[in-house]
């Protein structure tokens, strides 16, 4: 099973924790951490501009990053929010195991 993480952007905590507890509560992220409030620097409608924003960052499996991407770019407050994916080329098995398991698709009882 191929692993990523995805590091998005937040303008805000609330957005931050927002977005994360949509994407863990649907299964498409297995663990959503939300970062100490950072300053971007980045170009935009053609000037440079300076903001405090809130990192996220989520982990799910290769075959979700779409899912993901699409369901972050729904519920973001941002025009073109950050949202990247990182390929997980190893760690501890035992929570590379658990995340495989989180974001399974789950059998109704």
């Amino acid at each position: 099973m191929s692993l990523s993480l995805i590091y998005v952007t937040t303008g805000s905590r609330e957005e931050a924790v927002k977005i994360g507890r949509a994407l863990v509560e649907s299964r498409l992220a297995a663990c959503a951490n939300v970062l100490a409030p950072m300053t971007s620097m980045y170009w935009w409608d053609g000037a440079v501009n300076e903001a405090d924003e809130v990192p996220l960052i989520l982990k799910t499996q290769d075959s979700l990053v779409e899912q993901v991407i699409e369901k972050v770019k729904a519920i973001h407050s941002y025009d073109c929010p950050c949202v990247v994916a990182l390929p997980i080329s190893g760690g501890n098995q035992a929570f590379l195991d658990w995340i495989e398991t989180e974001t399974a698709p789950k059998q109704q009882p």
